[in-house]
């Protein structure tokens, strides 16, 4: 049985005094309202209806449970007219996970957009390099860059990076370009990222994958770092494209070694499911889509 199912035709067999007027109210038979009657009074454990041939009247304890199942059904109806006005009309609180630079540079500016339109929503953009667990950590949507593990979570294509090595002028003109993946044995080079392991760069050399080992002379776990000490003449950092776009637009580093990158990492937005959407994330969703411009894959 279910309860709000009994209660509302307890509450309109009490209202329109009768089981045929309350079946054709619901669109159900006379006897299935009885059924669900006779189930409800046998859950309470009380007779809540007087039947005769020709009336039904109340109990004292039905008098009661219409009080009271009253007020549960209008909050019910409550509760799923919000529910469903937040699917239609963004509100609520957004929780937005992103990367750390990435976050700070594209998706911040964006967030502050989407706020300023939709006044009934407060966000949060968290900024972490950690991969969160979106359902665990309460977060609505996810921007990642990088080839997606498989997973329950829907996932949005909304732009593409590359992955690029870059140097200063004054160092290329000191040391020499590298035209080619193997020349990067003769460079200094700045690793950007885990060091857990002997650090490689990968390449596309001939349409096959090359690897190159790399011992650095500089090692960080910040892009900043990196790609302020290659603006410092230190030598050859391999970074993401939007992490050196400033430093490259301004004449301090140079793109090397274009021809032979490996394809461009996807971005996507990230989300739980697709079934039932709130308008908060949709509008979120679309947003991105439609301004922003998060294709760094042109050269």
């Amino acid at each position: 049985m279910d309860r709000i199912d009994a209660m509302q035709a307890f509450v309109l067999v009490a209202d329109l005094k009768g089981f045929a007027p309350a079946a054709r109210k619901l669109g159900l038979s006379a006897s299935g309202v009885t059924r669900l009657i006779a189930a409800l009074e046998e859950r309470v454990g009380a007779r809540l209806l007087q039947r005769t041939t020709r009336s039904v009247t109340l109990t004292d304890v039905g008098t009661r449970y219409l009080e009271r199942a009253r007020r549960i059904l209008a909050d019910v109806e409550e509760a799923e007219a919000s529910a469903q006005a937040e699917r239609t009309q963004p509100s609520g609180r957004l929780v937005v996970s992103a990367p750390n630079g990435f976050g700070r540079i594209h998706v911040a500016p964006l967030f502050s957009a989407y706020l300023k339109r939709y006044p009934e929503v407060s966000g949060e953009l968290r900024l972490s390099d950690r991969m969160v667990n979106l359902v665990e950590d309460g977060v609505d949507c996810a921007v990642r860059i990088g080839h997606l593990p498989d997973s329950s979570l829907v996932a949005r294509a909304v732009g593409d990076m590359r992955r690029i090595v870059v140097a200063s002028k004054h160092y290329l003109k000191r040391r020499g370009e590298p035209k080619k993946p193997a020349d990067i044995a003769s460079h200094d080079t700045i690793q950007f990222g885990s060091t857990a392991t002997a650090p490689e760069w990968r390449f596309v050399e001939g349409g096959k994958d090359v690897r190159v080992a790399c011992t650095p002379r500089f090692v960080t776990n910040s892009s900043d770092a990196a790609i302020w000490h290659a603006a410092a003449d230190g030598g050859l950092t391999r970074v993401l494209a939007y992490q050196a776009a400033e430093a490259i637009a301004k004449g301090r580093l140079k793109i090397v070694l274009a021809a032979f990158e490996q394809p461009p990492l996807p971005i996507h937005i990230v989300y739980p499911t697709s079934r039932l959407l709130s308008a908060k994330v949709r509008t979120f969703i679309d947003l991105v889509a439609e301004t922003a411009d998060w294709n760094f894959s042109k050269r």
